[in-house]
């Protein structure tokens, strides 16, 4: 029904897409009768919803006569779609298919994509690149995205959600603000990548170096500076135990730590041009740039790159070898949120 479902709103302006593990035979009782188990309601590019169309009318009137959230299960997860549809979708399927890698069911879960909200968080991205002959995006676009954001931030909290993810890199840039006065819990991707990478117990490459992590990204996420920060944070609590450990043992001597990002000549002939190929639908030229840019970070020993780019996601085949040094951060969110469902599974029941 999923795979269905997904194909289904490829060619759809904009979705909501429903999804319960189980669903509700006894209809007898309306007040208690819950929604289907998957539902799309398509709108045009207003928002609103055809006339014409009879069943999403029905889907519509059978919504808005049920009082309550859509979802009441305690591991119903909200996911906000944001800079495109193709990425958001990628998303699903990394949590249907790690689901049954853990031999678990997916978790219920309700989405929310707006194309007017991809359409200026793309726009946001090409006018961030030094590259690009537009001004710099403006405190009012800024504020208009993040109003967007919040708005369906709270209509996944009424829609029965207890944890909200963003599978958008560049929407993580208000991740604070959108999140302000949240009820439920929320994940955020980079604090989920740097956990892992934690958790990994990774050691530096060359002896007496600092551990070093890479970040490829747009211009816009780099600038917005949030993966360094959690990076940060995370590995700065790593290096404060390890202190601990090595004090106790007489051993006072401790590497610190970098986050490596590439330099600006890098940027301006590998990681932008890349993108650009890939826009013109130059998939060749954009692979070439793309392990360039790679490669520029490698050198510098660093233990593994973060591609926190949706557009640079998929240039690279799945087996070239230089996605073995590399981190999607989107693997990272799901399997976060696969855990939360689970714990919040057993804690409800």
């Amino acid at each position: 029904m999923l795979d269905r479902s997904l194909q289904m709103s490829l060619n759809c302006p904009s979705y909501l897409l429903v999804r319960q593990r189980t669903l509700c035979y006894k209809r007898l009782n309306p007040v208690r009768a819950m929604p289907p188990s998957s539902v799309i309601l398509h709108t045009d590019e207003s928002g609103k919803f055809p006339e014409s169309r009879k069943t999403c009318n029905s889907l519509i009137a059978s919504l808005s006569s049920y009082d309550g959230p859509l979802l009441s299960a305690p591991n119903t997860v909200g996911i906000l779609g944001g800079l495109s549809v193709d990425s958001t979708l990628n998303f699903l399927r990394k949590l249907v298919h790690l689901s049954k890698e853990n031999e678990a069911k997916c978790m219920p879960f309700v989405v929310c994509s707006d194309p007017v909200l991809n359409r200026e968080l793309s726009s946001l991205e090409r006018s961030s690149s030094p590259l690009c002959s537009r001004n710099e995006p403006s405190q009012s676009d800024h504020t208009r995205i993040v109003e967007n954001l919040r708005s369906k931030r709270v209509f996944l909290e009424k829609s029965g959600a207890h944890c909200i993810v963003m599978p958008c890199h560049i929407s993580h840039s208000w991740h604070d603000e959108v999140f302000k006065g949240c009820s439920v819990h929320s994940l955020h991707m980079a604090e989920c990548v740097a956990r892992e990478l934690k958790e990994a117990g990774l050691k530096p490459l060359e002896a007496g170096s600092p551990l070093r992590i890479g970040v490829l990204a747009t211009d816009a996420t780099l600038k917005a500076g949030f993966y360094q920060e959690k990076l940060q944070i995370e590995l700065f609590i790593l290096l404060l135990y390890a202190s601990w450990k090595k004090c106790r043992q007489s051993s006072p001597n401790l590497m610190g730590f970098e986050v490596v990002m590439p330099d600006k000549a890098t940027m301006e002939h590998a990681v932008i041009p890349a993108i650009d190929a890939l826009n013109r639908k130059d998939m060749e030229g954009a692979r070439n740039l793309l392990r360039i840019a790679l490669q520029v970070l490698l050198v510098r020993a660093v233990n593994t790159v973060i591609i926190a780019s949706d557009d640079m996601r998929d240039v690279l085949p799945r087996d070239d070898p230089l996605l073995k040094k590399c981190i999607d951060p989107m693997d990272a969110l799901a399997r976060s949120t696969i855990k939360w469902a689970q714990q919040a599974a057993e804690e409800g029941t």
